[in-house]
């Protein structure tokens, strides 16, 4: 028995569709990634900048998410989700494009706080991968906002959502005020639950950690990351494309990611980091099932 899900995952750098088939006679169930397709629409630098989403990212945002709906019908999804995070939450003309891709593209679009997402995050059972006696900070990085996790014992303790992005940091839009509230809060919340191991979530990320060579399933340690970060700052922007084949909308932002990380995990006092290479479109599959098990209960 397996059903179908589809989501949407609207960033401030990116947008992804997942599709993914769920094996329920497996056990435990099995979430099987059938495909994944990211659009570089960087719709942070018009909603961080200007506060508007420009006309022409809404158009190409329009006809991207009609096609994103016409695969999502090809895939036989039965059922979806589709959010938009920092970006659109800042942008003025958030609601009216939400408006807009309802009745010219058949998708219903959900703008989420920072709360929410590192919630639907949370929806990834990432605490079933971890072992039970130690503490994990939960890292994920975007281009408008930061989400961090707290868990001890497997169960979440707190979550917190900052304003500081790759996005962001590219434009200049983060305030030294920012980075000592970040801080304050970790130096605070970590206090009593140290040692500390970290987990990784977001593209850039993923990326740091394929460039590390690290083992699979194995985690990546704070001088390592230290020395990724010298290294692929030590490139030009057409370096990193040429030299790293890097994307030229992962290219730019991958050093302020590598310095968000590096501050976390100081600032927590952590030494290493996983990364299982999840995030927020794979919470929304999570999500989806555990809504269709509570539908087929009743």
């Amino acid at each position: 028995m397996y059903v179908k899900f589809a989501a949407i995952d609207m960033g401030s750098n990116a947008i992804r569709l997942l599709l993914t088939t769920v094996l329920e006679d497996n056990e435990p169930v099995l979430f099987k990634k059938e495909a994944l397709m990211r659009m570089p629409l960087r719709l942070g630098d018009d909603a961080f900048v200007n506060k508007q989403i420009s006309i022409e990212k809404a158009t190409k945002l329009v006809s991207m998410m009609t096609g994103f709906k016409h695969l999502i019908d090809a895939y036989g999804a039965i059922d979806y989700l589709a959010c938009a995070t920092s970006a659109m939450r800042e942008a003025e003309n958030g609601l009216e494009i939400v408006q807009t891709i309802r009745d010219r593209a058949g998708i219903e679009l959900e703008i989420i706080d920072g709360q929410r997402e590192a919630e639907i995050i949370y929806g990834n059972h990432i605490e079933d991968q971890i072992e039970p006696e130690k503490n994990y900070l939960y890292i994920d990085v975007g281009g408008g906002s930061t989400e961090i996790t707290l868990f001890s014992n497997k169960k979440s303790v707190i979550s917190q959502s900052f304003n500081i992005g790759t996005v962001r940091l590219l434009f200049n839009l983060v305030s030294e005020q920012h980075w000592l509230e970040m801080k304050s809060w970790l130096k605070q919340v970590t206090r009593s639950y140290l040692p500390i191991t970290g987990i990784g979530s977001g593209g850039n990320i993923n990326k740091l950690f394929k460039i590390s060579r690290t083992k699979e399933g194995k985690p990546l340690n704070s001088k390592k990351l230290k020395l990724i970060y010298e290294h692929i700052r030590a490139f030009t922007f057409r370096e990193r494309i040429r030299e790293l084949s890097l994307r030229p909308d992962r290219a730019d932002v991958i050093v302020p990611a590598a310095e968000i990380f590096i501050s976390v995990m100081k600032w927590a006092k952590i030494k290493e980091i996983y990364v299982p290479q999840v995030g927020l479109a794979d919470g929304l599959i999570h999500t989806l099932y555990e809504r269709h098990k509570a539908r087929s209960a009743q």
